[in-house]
């Protein structure tokens, strides 16, 4: 077999387990979606201060929750992994002649498509509430593209800390230790220009305010390529960097 055929077999194999438990992607929408419906409506004001750079708080947020989401879901990918380690899947596989890496592999795309539905279920709530994307179905697409490939990087961390951990609890901890603080220390929820002086510093560092305001482009400006590609260039980085952990630690744990 092939690299690719492996791959889709066990992206399928992935996908079936998620559609057999759909409770798991219920559960993991709960908290976007009150994000969205109430958190919006309770900072719909803001949008009356001078200088806030959009028209409603709901459209202002609506990439920010999109991202939340997308960061939180990849947060979880360790934990998959683990569960696959401690069942002994993982060594089953590894005795069968399917391609090692396409076991990691199936395990990221199936994690990028999970988000993928999660955002456009989230977008269509959105849309309902008055979240009118200026860019149109091209717009979107390209939005539901950035947030798969920044939730495809982000699952590298998850991963590197489950295959180094071997441990659910450690992968769930480091990930409530990441979620929140580099949330809302980002552009995610409030424009850059309404924050502290020395959480602006840190926003302009924080990956997720780059992926943010190139969702945000699209859903409330246009195609503003500079944005766009800025975006995608600290997204390769940190896929380059949390990737490469992951594969480099997978292959310690195949040999």
């Amino acid at each position: 077999m092939t690299l690719l055929s492996d791959t889709r077999y066990l992206f399928v194999r992935y996908l079936k387990k998620l559609i057999r438990n759909p409770i798991l992607l219920f559960f993991s929408l709960v908290q976007p979606i009150i994000f969205l419906v109430l958190f919006t409506q309770l900072f719909e004001r803001f949008a009356n201060i001078p200088g806030f750079p959009a028209e409603s708080y709901l459209i202002f947020a609506t990439p920010g929750i999109l991202l939340q989401n997308a960061f939180g879901s990849a947060l979880q990918s360790g934990n998959s992994i683990v569960l696959d380690m401690d069942t002994g899947y993982l060594q089953k596989m590894l005795v069968t002649p399917v391609s090692r890496y396409a076991i990691l592999l199936g395990r990221l795309t199936s994690d990028a498509f999970r988000v993928l539905i999660q955002s456009t279920i989230i977008m269509v709530l959105a849309f309902l509430m008055g979240a009118v994307p200026v860019t149109g179905i091209f717009g979107i697409l390209l939005m539901l593209f950035t947030i798969a490939f920044f939730g495809l990087a982000w699952s590298g961390i998850s991963l590197a800390i489950g295959l180094k951990t071997r441990s659910s609890e450690t992968v769930f901890a480091f990930g409530s230790f990441l979620t929140f603080p580099l949330l809302f220390m980002s552009t995610a929820l409030t424009p850059l220009d309404f924050m502290p002086d020395w959480i602006q510093t840190v926003s302009k560092l924080n990956p997720i305010s780059y992926t943010v305001d190139a969702v945000r482009v699209l859903m409330i400006d246009g195609f503003v390529w500079d944005t766009i590609l800025s975006a995608y260039l600290v997204i390769g980085l940190v896929a380059v960097l949390t990737l490469g952990s992951t594969l480099y630690l997978f292959r310690k744990v195949v040999n």
